[in-house]
């Protein structure tokens, strides 16, 4: 359970008892090789992994066992952690492939690759499938489960986004219900899985000093801020057809903004903290035109892959607004782009100024951040004195890097959500019923998209988007708000 398990360093970690046999579909596309493979070699160092499994690599190609094994290594050594760090020789000696693909009629060599790893294994071992695909294959390779009876007692990992409209979500969501029951299921989001991103509810329920001021009593604004210096020309095709709202907002900010905003769970067990993160969706105000800008930086259009005359934007701000007691009032702003000033990934309550026996206080004086990236940074600002002869106001900053924190052993989000499915803790990873209300919140905005809105490359977006945030403004755009790394 979450709750016990929150509390754990790396060495006190269940390591799954079960054997297993883990299926990477997409095994040679470019998520596995960036984010998945190097994540499972990471386990493998930890000593997570279970006693003894197997990975079965599953793509159109018709690789070898060894073809596969030495594509693995590349991209370690591309991505890390590097093999010869070790364990590699072993790690090697589990990994296979299945070519052919994989579908309801056509499952390639899988099953016969399959029923091998399960004879060298004995028993009956458990079984992860993780869909490392586009969305558009998620029904094709779940059916391909149901038809040639791989579905009882499997794991099913899917990545996002889960659905690219309403219609696909349902649509998709009625097919994965007809094979496979919904505690079978991990529909990923690795913004979940990121440490300080668990701070958000750790700190807060821990805490006396934020417990009480978690309100709009409190609480001026919400920033959930993502900007990347990053192009997209690794993957442009994709990112021409899937664009920031459903990339980003529709995924990742919107499920940041329900741990923010959710009532406090009866327990941080799994399915208490998935409740409580659902219920908050559904308070979500759809958003209006108004309260979207998008944008699209200058020479999207010449890159390779993407059309001449394409509207996908590559930036998105919005205010959204929660509808319940605890909220009402206060603006949550979103804001994501690529190629813009700076790589951040960052959640700032603002707390409002008080009334004070002094003329001026500093703006945004008093912010509380959580820094997302990395191995995760909370960071505080305060109005403070500043030293000297005279009663001058001034603002200072504490931060706290969570790896300094006692006992400490951070796991990248990757490494903590596939550790999660191999113990079937489903505390960190999506439900269909919030899934449907983000749909819902999204809807206006997906079926009639404002004109983007062009920027120049390494700034901060469309100036459009600085009225979402008056008056306080975002707080990134400033050097000096900037929390110091």
């Amino acid at each position: 359970m979450r709750g016990k398990h929150l509390s754990r360093s790396v060495s006190e970690l269940s390591r799954v008892s079960d054997s297993t046999v883990f299926v990477l579909y997409g095994a040679t596309g470019d998520l596995a090789r960036r984010m998945v493979l190097p994540a499972f070699f990471r386990l493998a160092q930890a000593d997570l992994l279970p006693l003894d499994w197997r990975l079965i690599g599953n793509g159109r190609g018709a690789l070898s066992h060894q073809e596969f094994q030495a594509r693995v290594y590349d991209a370690l050594t591309e991505f890390g952690p590097q093999p010869h760090d070790g364990p590699w020789e072993q790690f090697r000696s589990r990994l296979r492939f299945a070519g052919g693909g994989f579908s309801a009629d056509h499952p390639g060599s899988l099953l016969e690759i399959l029923a091998e790893a399960k004879r060298e294994l004995g028993g009956r071992p458990q079984q992860v499938h993780y869909f490392a695909v586009p969305p558009t294959a998620f029904e094709t390779l779940t059916r391909g489960l149901g038809r040639h009876g791989l579905a009882a007692q499997s794991r099913v990992v899917y990545e996002k986004p889960f659905g690219t409209s309403m219609d696909s979500f349902r649509a998709l969501d009625r097919v994965v219900h007809e094979v496979l029951d919904e505690s079978q299921v991990f529909r990923i989001d690795h913004f979940l899985g990121k440490e300080a991103t668990q701070d958000l509810y750790a700190v807060r329920f821990g805490n006396g000093l934020f417990s009480g001021v978690w309100d709009r009593e409190h609480v001026a604004m919400v920033q959930v801020d993502v900007p990347e210096v990053l192009d997209v020309a690794e993957r442009a095709a994709f990112y021409d057809g899937t664009g920031a709202v459903l990339d980003m907002l529709v995924t990742h900010l919107f499920q940041v903004v329900a741990e923010v905003a959710m009532e406090p769970p009866a327990s941080f067990d799994a399915e208490d903290l998935a409740a409580a993160r659902e219920e908050v969706i559904g308070a979500f105000r759809p958003l209006q035109p108004a309260d979207v800008v998008l944008g699209q930086f200058a020479g999207y259009r010449d890159i390779e892959s993407v059309a001449e005359d394409s509207p996908t934007e590559t930036f998105v701000a919005a205010r959204l607004w929660v509808d319940t007691a605890r909220w009402c009032g206060v603006p949550f702003l979103l804001r994501t782009g690529k190629q813009m000033a700076a790589s951040r990934q960052q959640v700032q309550l603002v707390f409002r100024q008080p009334a004070a026996p002094v003329p001026e206080l500093p703006a945004s004086g008093n912010v509380l951040t959580f820094d997302l990236a990395g191995e995760g940074e909370l960071d505080l600002s305060l109005v403070v004195k500043e030293p000297g002869p005279t009663l001058t106001l001034s603002t200072a900053r504490t931060s706290l890097p969570l790896r300094t924190v006692p006992g400490a052993h951070p796991l990248p989000p990757y490494v903590r959500l596939i550790h999660d499915v191999l113990l079937g803790d489903r505390s960190l990873f999506t439900r269909p019923d919030g899934l449907e209300h983000v749909w819902e919140v999204a809807a206006a905005v997906l079926a009639d998209k404002p004109e983007p809105v062009t920027y120049p490359k390494g700034s901060w977006g469309p100036a459009e988007a600085d009225r979402l945030a008056a008056p306080i403004g975002w707080l990134l755009n400033s050097p000096d708000q900037t929390p110091s790394r």
